[in-house]
């Protein structure tokens, strides 16, 4: 059974969606804002966290920029219906995905069950040498799908579930393109739909964890209109 932390200052939130998670058979754990989640996530995380933006004493951002420092554990945003600035400043940040307010509690069920998936693959539950498991190495770039390790010129690098799937995605065939189409039927499951700009900001978010490995890296090449590719260095 997962568990789930959900962290809202709006107690109608709350229990509502706690009550629609438990019935679906996750574990559900509920914090009024950031730094009460934060003092529970110290003494135990939990296997996924889904984050209101803003919150009293320690908002969304703030707790995600803590939680980046010590785990890549898959992490959802709601966000406000109209603030596209912390959707996209969200996942520059390291966020797996966001949801808007008001949201379909259906839907955000099938974004935390298809974040769990991959957690659960990253995790070694699925193995067998196959593409996506094998160990694969692209010049400096070394990446370990079963214990989802990157290391680049030897230097580890931590990247959210999201983001190793991207990259993995990209460097298993060097030279050639992925559109965001694609990219995102390697993130997300066909029933979750995310635009261009989601896409776009989580390689950002890959390319800014990379350089801090060396700062420069360039291998992840952008094709304006066309998408990405990844030139072995």
């Amino acid at each position: 059974m997962s568990k789930i932390a959900l962290v809202d200052d709006d107690r109608n939130i709350l229990t509502s969606v706690s009550m629609t998670l438990e019935a679906e058979g996750f574990e559900v754990e509920t914090y009024n804002d950031g730094q009460q989640a934060l003092d529970a996530f110290n003494k135990k995380l939990p296997d996924m966290a889904v984050l209101d933006i803003k919150m009293p004493r320690m908002d969304g951002m703030d707790l995600l920029q803590r939680l980046r420092q010590k785990t890549s554990m898959p992490v959802i945003f709601l966000t406000s219906k109209d603030d596209e600035i912390d959707e996209v400043l969200g996942l520059r940040m390291g966020a797996d995905d966001y949801v808007k307010k008001p949201f379909s509690q259906r839907l955000l069920v099938e974004r935390i069950r298809a974040l769990l998936r991959r957690q659960d693959a990253m995790d070694g539950i699925v193995t067998g040498d196959t593409e996506e498991t094998k160990v694969m190495e692209r010049g400096e770039l070394v990446m370990d799908p079963l214990r989802h390790s990157v290391s680049w010129k030897g230097r580890d690098v931590t990247l959210t579930v999201t983001e190793f799937l991207l990259l993995q995605a990209l460097a298993q065939r060097p030279g050639f393109v992925k559109s965001r189409d694609q990219l995102m039927d390697v993130a997300y499951d066909d029933q979750v739909y995310v635009d261009d700009r989601t896409i776009d900001s989580h390689i950002k978010r890959l390319r800014k964890k990379m350089r801090t490995a060396d700062n420069e890296f360039s291998a992840i090449e952008t094709l304006y209109g066309i998408g990405y590719r990844y030139n072995e260095e």
